[in-house]
């Protein structure tokens, strides 16, 4: 039961990733970095934090505390990253150091209590509040994406208006064993 829940959690980040990325190909370098307003954030800004985050909670996730005391989460806000390469290097990192972590759960250390900012959460609770945490960040790349693109927007899920020819597929083919988001997965 252990290892399914993590092998669930492994699909559902992927899933995130893949949005994200999806988002980010759409998308030319200048749009990475562009703002509705001062107190907005762009693209690059959420995925300098994003990664900040991953990298924190994720180095040595069953041993050490998730907030690392060398993380300095207020410049995660600022403009650090220049470029489009810069981007895809600290989103790789990120997602590298939180699916290198998934990796290293097994029986044996899955009652672990781990700890965020000195708080003790079972394994479960830590990956499920992270699990909520980057998809409400893929939410906002995917809004801003979308809002930047406009009708040359290519939908990453079912797209406006074919939700009935979706589900008529779906359910010409039978129930079976998949994961929801191997469903969605196929729009992408």
């Amino acid at each position: 039961m252990e290892l399914d829940y993590i092998k669930n959690t492994k699909s559902q980040f992927e899933y995130y990733k893949s949005l994200g990325e999806k988002t980010i190909e759409q998308l030319d370098e200048k749009d990475l970095f562009w703002q509705f307003n001062k107190e907005s954030n762009s693209i690059a800004i959420i995925v300098n934090h994003l990664s900040g985050n991953m990298k924190s909670r994720w180095t040595d996730f069953l041993i050490a505390d998730g907030e690392k005391e060398w993380r300095n989460r207020d410049l995660e806000f600022d403009t650090v990253i220049k470029n489009k390469e810069e981007l895809l290097i600290k989103w790789n990192e990120g997602w590298q150091c939180l699916f290198d972590a998934l990796n290293s759960i097994n029986q044996e250390n899955f009652n672990t209590k781990v700890y965020i900012r000195n708080q003790s959460h079972s394994i479960v609770e830590a990956i499920n509040r992270q699990l909520a945490h980057y998809s409400y960040h893929i939410g906002q790349l995917v809004f801003i994406g979308r809002m930047i693109k406009g009708t040359a927007w290519k939908s990453l899920s079912i797209p406006k208006g074919k939700s009935n020819d979706f589900n008529k597929t779906k359910f010409s083919k039978g129930k079976h064993g998949g994961h929801f988001t191997d469903d969605l997965k196929e729009k992408i």
